[in-house]
């Protein structure tokens, strides 16, 4: 295992070296904590590492106790907040294996938003082997049922610095934490709060990357949804104020009378893994899928006339969550009944059961890992 002495992308590589953590949690500390693990709460008991500087490229790659990070006051990622990550889950299937979901999608965005962020590029195979190895050393960390391992995958700016430029050093790592649902009361209709004040991304910005700065940038506007009784808040656009986005962390789908999916295009929302694998298996079906503009405006009296019969939102953390409610300064709407739909339901059935290899891979999205 690991990655072998070779040249990847101008990178010279040797093999993860493996240390594992002396001091683990026991088999009764582990087996409390899965009992009811929320989501982002609790950690496993190591992570995978690499550093990268313009000297040696990519190097170091280790598997390790999770640790904190010693911090220098200047460290570049405090001050000029270049840091991408990203998310994805590790499942296990009922003969005991374990699965990843689209690890290679995972790293080409992740390759993706380092070059936006003017960072260092990971090679993809390096991505996908560190998540991998942190998988095999912490796979007793995965509850039951329908729960999984959430991979957290991250890169930060790691020179010493004060002066806007690209940092000259960079530190890679994978954590991972042990989840239940996202949300609680698992995949029941959300309420949204249409944000009206505050926008997500415009064009040209980074609003297709993964970096910690869009949703910092949300984090207001979640609060606007919260203080108005709702679970999430959706964007419009920031030049017109009239289409819809996103939500502050998932994409979103709307459902027709006539059997026909909607979804925002890309460009100034993030290319979400869930989101292409919904129009993926909805077009198998023989679903018309369009990736179109769609205002608050037609959203509303779609809602009204009954065109509209669903809207869910979807997303590594929380697959897929039907839409209940919209929230806004102008006033609410239901959709349908309020309570989701067929299509979200069977979706997320298609969707988890890939997941868990309870079901055929026609797409060849899962790697096993086990």
């Amino acid at each position: 295992m690991g990655v072998s002495v070779a040249k990847i992308d101008d990178t010279i590589w040797s093999s993860f070296e493996i240390q594992p953590a002396p001091n683990p949690a026991s088999d009764k500390e582990r087996e409390a904590k899965l009992v009811d693990p929320g989501f982002g709460r609790i950690f496993t008991d190591h992570m995978a590492i690499v550093r990268y500087n313009q000297a040696k490229g990519w190097h170091d790659a280790r598997v390790e106790s999770r640790a904190s990070f010693p911090l220098d006051p200047a460290l570049a990622v405090l001050h000029y907040a270049q840091e991408i990550f990203e998310g994805l889950k590790a499942y296990t299937r009922d003969d005991g294996g374990v699965n990843l979901f689209r690890p290679d999608a995972n790293a080409r965005r992740f390759h993706n938003s380092a070059e936006r962020m003017a960072m260092a590029p990971l090679p993809e195979p390096v991505f996908i082997e560190a998540v991998e190895q942190l998988v095999r050393i912490d796979c007793n960390w995965i509850p039951s049922g329908e729960g999984s391992l959430y991979l957290r995958p991250f890169m930060i700016a790691s020179e010493i610095f004060l002066g806007v430029k690209p940092s000259s050093e960079y530190i890679f790592a994978v954590i991972a934490s042990p989840v239940g649902s996202y949300f609680k009361g698992g995949p029941a209709p959300v309420s949204i709060w249409v944000s009206e004040n505050y926008t997500r991304a415009a064009v040209g910005g980074t609003g297709a990357v993964k970096c910690g700065g869009n949703y910092a940038a949300s984090l207001r506007a979640q609060a606007e949804a919260m203080d108005h009784g709702c679970d999430q808040v959706v964007f419009l656009d920031a030049v017109e104020r009239r289409y819809v986005e996103e939500l502050g962390g998932m994409n979103i789908f709307f459902v027709f009378d006539d059997g026909s999916l909607l979804t925002p295009p890309l460009g100034t929302i993030l290319p979400g893994i869930t989101r292409d694998s919904v129009i993926a298996l909805a077009k198998a079906s023989g679903t018309h899928v369009r990736e179109e503009l769609y205002t608050l405006d037609q959203w509303r009296a779609d809602a009204a006339s009954g065109k509209l019969k669903e809207a869910f939102a979807c997303g590594t953390a929380a697959v897929i969550s039907p839409i209940g409610k919209v929230c806004s300064a102008n006033g609410d709407f239901l959709i349908g009944d309020g309570t989701g739909g067929p299509v979200a339901t069977g979706l997320r059935k298609q969707l988890v059961d890939i997941q868990y290899g309870r079901a055929a891979d026609p797409h060849d999205w899962i790697r096993k890992v086990l």
